[in-house]
């Protein structure tokens, strides 16, 4: 791999991940954040006291890049986001922190669809980071006028390899995106599809069924902390948390698995139009 290439597929996902990043804690925060990619790494920083998580990347590309976040900075993120006191979230943290990844995911997602096609990433805690051999690239945030701790992205070489396939002419999303971009998807902008809900589902014996009446019981398998999900043709193609709007049910999305646009691919449109 030439390490111009290298350093330039880099730059660019840290770019974008920055983006995506700066986006979902202005909105969920409700302050200002600005994050870029500094130019050069510095030196590696010790991870005594910082909070890792794994990003693995499936689909157009493949391997995983870790971020690294100061302690303290995800303890305040907890707090800020959870709107709770301190001794409410010592046992959780990180928990905020992971619906924020979520989300900024699937920024990541959408910003390299037409570089790579479909990409999906899962977010997780990463407790067995190991920082030798794994390329480095920082991020310099601030809230405000207020600077913060650099963010620290490590890319492994699986990841790595696949930024700079040669093989990514052939990724691109040309060919799903041609079955539902400019006219033939602008023809169909105003057919109006049926989406639902989804606490969670069960399995019952007919017995059961037989003998419900008002006021019985059905236990789901979801917890109340589960987010709900969004489904299209049965297909989740989001999922989020329950809210109230002007009386009425409704939902705030925290994860989007895929790009949405990519269940369209080749379907044809069943709904109703206005």
């Amino acid at each position: 791999m030439e390490e111009s290439n290298q350093v330039e597929v880099v730059r660019m996902f840290a770019n974008v991940f920055a983006a995506s990043l700066a986006e979902q804690l202005t909105l969920r925060l409700e302050e200002s954040w600005d994050i870029k990619t500094l130019n050069e790494p510095g030196p590696a920083k010790s991870f005594d006291k910082t909070i890792a998580f794994r990003l693995t990347a499936a689909g157009g590309l493949q391997g995983s890049c870790f971020v690294t976040f100061e302690e303290s900075q995800v303890t305040a993120i907890n707090k800020k986001s959870l709107a709770q006191s301190a001794s409410d979230t010592h046992d959780q943290q990180g928990n905020a922190l992971d619906k924020i990844l979520a989300a900024v995911m699937e920024g990541l997602s959408s910003a390299l669809l037409a570089r790579y096609g479909v990409v999906t990433f899962q977010a997780e805690r990463a407790t067995d980071l190991q920082p030798e051999n794994l390329v480095i690239a920082a991020l310099a945030g601030s809230v405000g006028d207020e600077a913060v701790s650099p963010i620290l992205l490590r890319f492994d070489d699986m990841l790595l390899a696949s930024l700079t396939s040669p093989n990514v002419s052939e990724h691109p999303a040309q060919a799903e995106m041609a079955a539902i971009e400019p006219a033939n998807l602008q023809l169909v902008m105003d057919v109006e599809l049926n989406v639902s809900l989804r606490f969670g589902q069960c399995q019952l014996p007919l017995r059961d069924v037989l003998d419900l009446n008002s006021g019985s019981v059905i236990e789901l398998d979801r917890d109340v902390d589960d987010p709900v999900e969004l489904l299209l043709d049965g297909k989740v193609i989001a999922r989020g948390e329950a809210v109230i709007v002007d009386g009425n049910y409704g939902l705030r999305i925290t994860e989007i698995p895929q790009p949405i646009a990519s269940h369209f691919s080749g379907r044809s449109f069943k709904g109703e139009s206005r």
